[in-house]
């Protein structure tokens, strides 16, 4: 059952959006795809955004000082992502052709899975160890949402795009938001779960997560189905694989829209991707408290979980470019506010902000992309669209750790992330969705 034509309908937005929410329900790969979303939130919320960059400054890297390790950070996930730049698009193009891509998405988060357990077991001090495990499990939650993201076209119609890309993104603001809630009772309050201390806590919710993300993996592996395709051997497919990728690229020179789309994520979503990443580090260059910095976080991810519904609704009647240049807007006015900010109580507002945008600037960005690219290749081309976003990746972190340890001066850092997000809206405008979708049918790939 397909979602009605909203357009025919005159309700009030709040009733719109709960009218939408009723037939998702009733379909059990929508909801199951979007499970996944719930299950992998958890680590890029609670390990990713909150306790690791925090925990790694105060207890596995005491001894460096801030600059250092934030640099570290920094280039840790610049390494993680350069790893995920290097096989993405050629491991969507083998699973395009031998139709594993949720076998891909299972052995990538497993390796996140475990990796994330493991550092239940890295002792004080341990920082290089730390450094190592975490980046392993970053390439496991990169790797996977290549296959993740391309499995969008599997469960969703064209014109369900950005309501169910939304509300992916939503069930992952909500469900990773539950988990992390949990994770901060336990570190304010250990005693009442039977824990020693804080640090204990701390690394019992790397145990939570990688169990949180291994259960509400399932739906998504038993009820979202791939269209079958002929038996091949590992080589055959390996070999048919980099021929695609080779047409692909030649066929991008042909896609002008894709490639300018492209071109805009890479710069713009730089600048999301380093906020989510480095946020609390900034704060704790800026000497806030780490429970403020925790219970923003919080916030962040609740007011997330109903503005991504609304965002994905704004994607439908006005179009998803549009609200991406809402969101660009926002995230440059709060940079502006953090360049210059005092008190831990605007950090709360600007988690509040972000919060509003986060989610639908990542749902709108997928389900714009899903319009320009051919079905029967989605797979390598959301491989080459995470690629970029994790090359990305490499530039803002680098580019915020490098300007601290020069300057020593994080509020420099952070000012520097703006020029990626003004970048990314230039390109961005000069994307036509129509003419995508032209380009891509006389391609004779629609």
């Amino acid at each position: 059952m397909g979602f009605p034509r909203y357009g025919a309908y005159s309700r009030t937005d709040t009733q719109r959006v709960l009218f939408m929410l009723k037939p998702t329900w009733k379909r059990s790969p929508v909801l199951s795809w979007a499970c996944y979303d719930w299950a992998n939130s958890a680590f890029a919320t609670t390990v990713m955004a909150g306790f690791f960059p925090l925990f790694f400054k105060q207890y596995w890297a005491a001894g460096l000082d801030s600059s250092t390790s934030t640099f570290m950070l920094g280039s840790i996930n610049a390494c993680a992502s350069i790893l995920v730049v290097g096989f993405a698009p050629l491991l969507g193009a083998i699973a395009d052709r031998g139709g594993s891509r949720k076998r891909f998405l299972l052995y990538f988060a497993l390796m996140g899975i475990v990796m994330t357990g493991a550092l239940y077991m890295v002792e004080q001090g341990g920082w290089v160890m730390a450094l190592a495990l975490y980046g392993l499990a970053v390439v496991g939650f990169s790797g996977g949402n290549i296959f993740y993201d391309a499995l969008l076209l599997n469960v969703a119609k064209e014109r369900e795009f950005d309501y169910v890309s939304a509300l992916g993104f939503a069930f992952g603001y909500l469900g990773g938001g539950l988990l992390f809630a949990l994770n901060v009772l336990m570190t304010l309050y250990p005693d009442a779960f039977g824990l020693p201390d804080t640090a204990a806590a701390v690394r019992l919710s790397f145990i939570l997560v990688a169990l949180w993300w291994g259960l509400f993996s399932i739906p998504l592996l038993l009820f979202v189905d791939e269209a079958p395709s002929p038996s091949a051997s590992w080589r055959d497919n390996l070999r048919g694989g980099i021929s695609q990728l080779r047409t692909t690229l030649s066929e991008l020179r042909a896609l002008r829209q894709v490639f300018l789309f492209l071109l805009a994520y890479w710069l713009y979503i730089d600048g999301v991707d380093t906020i989510v990443r480095m946020a609390v580090d900034y704060g704790l260059a800026l000497g806030f408290a780490s429970n403020s910095l925790i219970l923003a976080l919080l916030i962040t991810q609740f007011v997330g979980f109903p503005a991504a519904l609304l965002f994905g609704h704004l994607g439908e009647r006005h179009g998803p470019r549009k609200g991406i240049v809402v969101a660009i807007a926002v995230y440059l006015l709060v940079i502006i506010w953090a360049y210059q900010m005092e008190s831990e109580w605007e950090f709360y507002v600007l988690a509040f902000i972000i919060g509003l945008v986060q989610g639908g600037i990542q749902s709108l960005s997928r389900s714009f992309y899903a319009r320009l690219i051919p079905i029967d290749k989605a797979g390598e081309f959301f491989g080459f669209y995470n690629m970029l976003g994790k090359f990305a990746a490499v530039l803002g972190p680098l580019l915020m750790g490098g300007v601290s340890l020069l300057t020593g001066s994080p509020r420099l850092s952070i000012l520097s992330v703006a020029l990626l997000f003004i970048a990314g809206v230039l390109v961005l405008l000069r994307v036509d969705e129509a003419e995508g979708r032209r380009q891509a049918v006389a391609l004779g790939k629609l």
